[in-house]
């Protein structure tokens, strides 16, 4: 064992064969030992054969690299895999830390607005569906959104000014509700400018995260922000319930715009330099021009679709969400309208529901992500088709006859389902990101969130029609029942083929860690090799001074 205080006193310290704990001097003659040739010299590894001569052996060197304490490497180690200790390890936590906070708080004004148009607009379940559909429809160009961001470099940089971009449209979206009039024409651009704006910070933020933990190979960063979501959507949430007890609606809508400006001002201190990122060189930025490059994302968007790896889970996660009729309107009125729970009620709700989707989150990063990947998704699967018979024991009114109160009933397990959809989405989200080429992180991910909006947005239609097709309206909600059990059975279609899901690991990071046991393995023989010769070379002496 080499002794640390050894290493410590110079950058390079030369060690005699003999005693690993004395230095030999280049002044030491050595001229009659005979030289032992290791594999290095088969392998080209020494630089040339007069060296060699004049160097038998040479020495063997100790870096400081090489010798370090076990537990500093121990603590290094830990402080890797929960990505701290990189670059710019602090800035991401503030920057996409508070940025997924926010992207969950934003339950809290969509609260009030919802009981908004619901009761002082008076809104039939169809008429509430549709506008809350419509308002999605910016989310759908997130396709665009990321080509632009992986494309088009504004200031040297290309994540942090459209975060900064969205969060202004944000606020441009919520601030003038503050001191608009009541009326739909007003609200319908101002939510779809708020979306927008939504739109385009997920998408820089999912990009970010992606790229950040690819550089670092920090895996499971998701993870974090889907835990850091949950967490902003459980107090905005529980806030949104209180204050709309006691506060009109336009009171949250200002709260809200308050938070955005100050998520505008802490975003802007952030460079995106300061994060480690790689900068495109001045040639490259001179040279091609923005449809060049848009071309170039294109492209290789189009060959990361094309992979199996990718487009399969692709495909089975988008179709089991677009073939499931989505009836949030007509359940949401029908709680409103007809139970008259409160807001509190909705809102708590709700609350209970992102601390389950916080708990799985913190499961599945602990436990759940060595379950094989098929059958976990087929698993939440079945789970989120049961959770949606809830619904129908809630309209049946099953639950008083087990002695359970429709308060107790809505604030427990109202929002179970639309939690294990959001659950759902996890394991495919930490899919694509490690199989995400280099380059096309932006692209990728907002491809897989536009994918997913306009899948919900389809079910959303779905739903609409299957209202009017069965007759519910806001005062007759008697065939809701029906409506219930055929989305019951729509969300097990898509257990017909989850074949389409992968089973084991994705096979990059499987290639990653094959890449560092051989590395690991090649330095091991390495130093079995050094290690030899040295044991030869003392022979050689000894068998040279007994002479």
């Amino acid at each position: 064992m080499i002794p640390l205080s050894i290493a410590s006193r110079s950058p390079v310290t030369k060690l005699s064969p003999d005693n690993p704990k004395t230095q030999i001097s280049s002044s030491t003659k050595v001229s009659h030992l005979k030289p032992v040739r290791c594999s290095f010299h088969r392998k080209g590894l020494c630089s040339s054969p007069a060296e060699s001569k004049a160097h038998p052996f040479g020495s063997v060197l100790i870096t400081p690299d090489h010798v370090s304490h076990k537990k500093g490497k121990i603590n290094r180690g830990y402080e890797e895999k929960r990505g701290f200790g990189h670059v710019g390890s602090q800035q991401m936590l503030g920057l996409c830390g508070f940025g997924y906070w926010m992207q969950g708080f934003r339950g809290f004004p969509w609260l009030a607005l919802n009981f908004h148009m619901a009761h002082n607009l008076n809104l039939d379940p169809s008429k509430l569906q549709l506008l809350q559909i419509t308002g999605n429809l910016p989310m759908v160009a997130k396709p665009l959104y990321g080509l632009l961001s992986d494309a088009f470099y504004i200031g040297g940089a290309h994540r942090v000014p459209y975060i900064l971009i969205g969060v202004f449209l944000q606020v441009l979206g919520w601030g003038p509700l503050v001191l608009a009039r009541e009326a739909l024409p007003i609200l319908m651009p101002c939510i779809l400018i708020s979306n927008l704006g939504a739109s385009i910070t997920e998408v820089a933020k999912d990009a970010l995260v992606t790229e950040y933990g690819q550089k670092n190979r920090i895996e499971g960063l998701q993870s974090y922000a889907f835990m850091t979501l949950a967490v902003g959507g459980i107090l905005g949430n529980l806030l949104g319930g209180c204050f709309l007890q006691k506060t009109p609606p336009k009171t949250m809508f200002l709260v809200f715009s308050v938070l955005l400006s100050l998520q505008l001002a802490t975003s802007s201190i952030v460079r995106e330099k300061s994060l480690g990122l790689l900068e495109p060189s001045n040639h490259s930025l001179v040279k091609a021009s923005i449809w060049e490059n848009i071309r170039k994302q294109l492209s290789d968007l189009k060959t990361a679709l094309n992979e199996d790896s990718i487009s399969r889970p692709l495909t089975w996660i988008v179709a089991s969400i677009a073939t499931v009729p989505i009836l949030s309107g007509s359940i949401f009125c029908y709680q409103t309208q007809c139970l008259n729970l409160d807001p509190s009620i909705i809102g708590m709700s709700r609350v209970i529901g992102q601390l389950m989707l916080l708990s799985m989150t913190v499961l599945y990063d602990r436990y759940w992500k060595e379950v094989p990947m098929r059958k976990l998704v087929g698993a939440v699967q079945i789970l989120y088709a049961s959770s949606l018979l809830l619904d129908f024991v809630l309209v049946r009114q099953i639950n008083l006859k087990l002695g359970i109160s429709n308060e107790v009933f809505a604030c427990c397990f109202s929002g179970l389902a639309e939690i294990l959809a959001q659950f759902k989405l996890l394991p495919f989200s930490l899919l694509l990101a490690s199989l995400c080429p280099q380059g096309c992180e932006g692209s990728l991910t907002s491809f897989l969130a536009s994918s997913l909006c306009l899948s919900s947005i389809v079910g959303g239609f779905l739903g609409v029609g299957l209202a009017s097709l069965i007759g519910i309206t806001s005062g007759d909600y008697s065939s809701l029942p029906a409506g219930i059990l055929v989305q019951f059975l729509a969300a097990l279609l898509p257990l017909g083929w989850i074949h389409r899901v992968p089973m084991s690991k994705p096979i990059a990071e499987k290639e990653r860690k094959q890449g560092a046991s051989k590395r690991t393995r090649k330095n091991r023989r390495v130093g079995r090799v050094l290690l030899g010769s040295i044991y030869v070379y003392r022979r050689e002496r000894e068998s040279d001074s007994k002479r």
